[in-house]
């Protein structure tokens, strides 16, 4: 039997490509190393990405933009060869904003997403609550056939302890009793919180507004994530925040894996 492989991936709203390229964003990538990166939010098609970016070495670029110029879009640079790459999810009213993008290797998918946020007086929640229960039925028809890792922004928080502060918060997007139980289901349904099988408590958080010096007094939201079908924990060595890394709103996640 061959001796496992250790691959390391990172997955990243950048809150614009172009942004987080002048921010330092290859800077990072050469830093870090990872096998993989899924990017969300990019704002940007292939003719707008940095030529540098896509000219990046040893990585094969994907990218799934939204029609919509200069809006959500996901990106996958992977240095493991892909067998196959999915765009989408096979609904229009979703993929038109290119917010799931899919690449199958040998053992594994890796499903790189961007949920939509359900917006100020919750305009959005209805097509958030759908697109959710639209990506559950995708994930599962995907884990039936190999294992599945999918990461990204899911814009909610699950739990009291994945906000600094959930009183405030209650009933807002992204902390609805909707989308809060969207998540209770789709994690009771065979997945797994890799963060939360290595990091218990709270006051770790992905995501802090400009506003209020938020993210210096560490007023968070965690609401990007590794999840793993629950066949795959055991290959899961570690998951974790990488708090310090700027250049977004976001901070990046990162997982290694064993395979």
């Amino acid at each position: 039997m061959e001796n496992p492989k250790r691959l390391s991936l990172i997955s990243w709203n950048v809150n614009g490509i172009r942004a987080a390229y002048r921010k330092g964003l290859m800077d990072f990538m050469r830093s870090s190393s990872a096998d993989l990166f899924c990017f969300q939010e990019i704002k940007a098609d292939v003719d707008s990405v940095p030529k540098e970016l896509m000219n990046y070495p040893n990585y094969e670029k994907y990218l799934f933009s939204a029609k919509k110029k200069g809006y959500s879009g996901t990106a996958i640079f992977t240095r493991i060869k892909a067998q196959r790459v999915i765009y989408g999810i096979g609904d229009e009213l979703f993929d038109s904003e290119g917010r799931v993008i899919t690449v199958e290797f040998e053992d594994f998918f890796v499903v790189n997403a961007y949920f939509p946020n359900s917006q100020h007086e919750l305009k959005r929640l209805n097509f958030k609550i759908d697109f959710d229960r639209k990506i559950h039925e995708y994930l599962n028809d995907l884990k039936e056939k190999k294992d599945v890792v999918i990461c990204g922004d899911f814009n909610v928080a699950h739990e009291e302890i994945d906000i600094a502060n959930p009183k405030q918060n209650e009933g807002n997007a992204g902390f609805t009793p909707q989308e809060r139980a969207w998540m209770d289901e789709f994690l009771s349904d065979g997945y797994v919180d890799t963060f939360r099988m290595f990091t218990k408590d709270g006051g770790h958080y992905t995501w802090w507004t400009y506003r209020f010096k938020a993210r210096k007094r560490n007023i968070g939201w965690r609401i990007d994530y590794f999840i793993v079908n629950e066949e795959m924990k055991k290959k899961v060595k570690s998951s974790t925040i990488l708090s310090d890394v700027l250049g977004s709103d976001h901070a990046p996640i990162q997982l290694e894996i064993e395979i």
